[in-house]
């Protein structure tokens, strides 16, 4: 194995491009890494906040913005997650309109298993990219996540 990395091309201006790169890049190791679980990454990332926050389960709206993500890009990712009895859409009991989507028993075996899995790709990034410069990408990735200004031209 060759530690050689290829030239880069710097002259790309679009920071949208190079996200987009990136993502994809990191999404072919976790995805890797988790197959073994029967999940996708995108899939484990629902299950990895429904654990966070297993004690108050979110609305899907609430879950959708936690994600970053629009209602019905959500429920497309939800429904294998559902339909394999990971997850269940479960009734508020103050308000019959809202849905709290709740992780199962089967979802978190699934996603103790896929958490094992994760941890090696997790590591395996760490090793290549550096770990202090991983912990400082994922911050910065995550204030530009949560930055809504960002999510539209004009304040």
């Amino acid at each position: 194995m060759t530690t050689e990395r290829k030239p880069i091309n710097d002259d790309i201006p679009c920071n949208a491009t190079a996200m987009r790169k990136a993502s994809r890049r990191l999404t072919q190791l976790y995805d890797e890494a988790i197959g073994g679980s029967g999940l996708r990454s995108t899939q484990f990332a629902i299950l990895s906040e429904l654990d966070l926050l297993a004690e108050a389960p979110p609305t899907m709206a609430e879950l959708a913005a936690i994600l970053v993500m629009d209602r019905s890009a959500l429920g497309h990712n939800l429904r294998p997650l559902e339909r394999d009895g990971l997850v269940e859409l479960r009734q508020s009991d103050t308000d019959r309109r809202r849905r709290h989507v709740v992780m199962t028993a089967r979802g978190k075996a699934r996603y103790r298993e896929g958490l094992r899995l994760w941890a090696e790709a997790q590591e395996r990034f760490n090793r290549v990219f550096g770990k202090d410069e991983a912990t400082a990408l994922r911050m910065t990735l995550l204030h530009i996540a949560y930055d809504e200004r960002l999510g539209r031209l004009n304040d």
